[in-house]
């Protein structure tokens, strides 16, 4: 019987959806220069996902990256954070479900600059998204999208 039950729970585990398995459930904040429109898009890009974003417009979005340890080559138009990660810019949500599940020890992962295309923004896609995992030590790549 308890194998039965086991496999039932390891059974229905597996064929959860990735955006329900990987979503923290938790709440978020997203910090941005007042007035920026793709910033509220990306917040409702997130809320469609069932995360609860809570937007902050700040005058110093500067130091709100300096404080959260975001690297300069790597900013974004606005800063989330969720669940004890820092997630910069308009990074689409397959990364975000890689990095819950996943659960590394770093900072964050950003999506730099406003590239055309990414959620919350307007425009084609014209390539892959490079998504990169930052922390005190330095970035790599993450995720290419």
């Amino acid at each position: 019987m308890r194998i039965l039950a086991l496999f039932l729970l390891l059974a229905t585990l597996l064929h959860m959806d990735s955006a329900s398995a990987a979503n923290p459930s938790k709440d978020a904040v997203l910090y941005k220069n007042p007035g920026c429109v793709c910033c509220d898009d990306y917040a409702t890009y997130l809320r469609k996902r069932g995360i609860r974003v809570t937007v902050e417009a700040t005058e110093d979005l500067a130091l709100i990256k300096r404080r959260h340890g975001v690297p300069e080559d790597l900013e974004g138009c606005h800063t989330v954070l969720l669940d004890g990660y820092v997630i910069e810019g308009h990074v689409p949500m397959k990364a975000l479900d890689r990095l819950f599940a996943e659960r590394p020890k770093i900072t964050g992962i950003a999506l730099p600059g406003m590239p055309e295309g990414s959620p919350g923004m307007g425009g084609d896609k014209s390539g892959p998204f490079e998504v990169y995992a930052f922390s005190k030590g330095g970035s790599k790549i993450y995720a290419i999208e």
